[in-house]
């Protein structure tokens, strides 16, 4: 028997999520049985969708369930196997999150060949957040060099990589981040403009003083006055791509619409919201050009890591306070 710390919802969280909503919990967790593998954790991402599956409805992911270990995206390494596919040592991938050890079918894991890259990469830049990036500038906007995109969050796992594969294909790119050091990161990685939303009176303003002949498409990470902003500095038939909306996720009552949402009509903007899983055809292509980036040092990341599965849920909490600057991990 390996003894194992995990966390679980201990209840629904009403509004923000509160620190005793979750709960630390220590299990005993026996050899592995036919056909399955154990594996001890190294990496957990903690990401804002997750705020989703803690409430009990109909969703694109089934909700967490109360009294029962979270799960999401991990990177660990066999310790025992009962599967010829796997032996000790081998480094894997897997959505059994938020828990030291864990045994599981063999189908249940991925081998990760990291080729040289740090393994937590792929739980960020060459993971989900970064093939989200992809996609959506990819697929859902269709980004042509010499474009204007704006990118909310632009700091952020998502944003971050948003920005820089804009600048790969050869877009101006307007990124908005709260504080100096998340302004000053932006530049660092290429942002043509870098709006720093918390010292700006008018979040509109700024955008058009950064994009004065307006922008071609946005990518949504946030929502509220990010949006309507971005519909003000539209031009006619640009792209919006929607993969997520944290100003909203936490709402208790309803979110107000843009007050300038009547410019979709006159504008003929295009809006489409997306789930990076319907995507996953575009894995070869992202880790190919992505990967191919990043190594040759075209592409860098911003890392924000918390230490220890009891400090997980602490890290997941600051994905709404801003406490996060690039991709948010907790390293074992």
């Amino acid at each position: 028997m390996t003894t194992s710390r995990e966390v679980r919802l201990k209840r629904r969280p009403v509004g923000m999520p509160k620190p005793d909503d979750f709960e630390l919990a220590t299990v005993e967790v026996g050899a592995p049985g036919p056909g399955e593998v154990q594996v001890r954790n190294t990496w957990m991402s903690v990401d804002p969708y997750m705020r989703g599956r803690m409430y009990d409805g109909p969703s694109y992911a089934a909700p967490f369930q109360v009294g029962e270990a979270m799960t999401g995206g991990a990177v660990g390494e066999v310790v025992a196997s009962n599967d010829p596919a796997f032996k000790p040592g081998d480094k894997v991938q897997s959505m059994f999150g938020w828990r030291e050890v864990f045994n599981a079918k063999a189908a249940e894991i991925q081998k990760l060949d990291t080729h040289g890259l740090p393994e937590q990469l792929f739980l960020g830049a060459l993971g989900m957040p970064g093939l989200t990036a992809y996609v959506g500038v990819k697929r859902i906007i269709d980004l042509k060099p010499g474009e204007t995109i704006f990118v909310s969050a632009a700091s952020g796992a998502v944003g971050q990589m948003v920005c820089q594969i804009a600048k790969q294909i050869g877009a101006t790119v307007v990124g908005s981040a709260g504080g100096a050091d998340k302004v000053a990161f932006l530049k660092e990685i290429g942002v043509d403009a870098a709006i720093d939303y918390k010292a700006a009176p008018d979040l509109t303003k700024a955008l058009l003083a950064a994009a004065p002949k307006g922008i071609d498409a946005y990518f949504e990470n946030v929502g509220g006055e990010h949006l309507e902003a971005a519909i003000t500095a539209a031009k006619t038939h640009a792209r919006f791509a929607f993969c997520g909306m944290i100003s909203g996720y936490n709402s208790i009552e309803a979110n107000t619409a843009p007050k300038n949402l009547v410019q979709i009509v006159g504008k003929q903007l295009k809006w489409e919201g997306f789930i990076v899983s319907t995507y996953w055809d575009m894995m070869p292509a992202f880790a190919k050009d992505v990967g191919g980036w990043i190594a040759s040092g075209k592409i860098k990341t911003k890392e924000t890591v918390e230490h220890g599965v009891e400090n997980a849920a602490s890290a997941f909490l600051k994905l709404f306070s801003g406490g996060n600057f690039g991709k948010m991990l907790v390293k074992f």
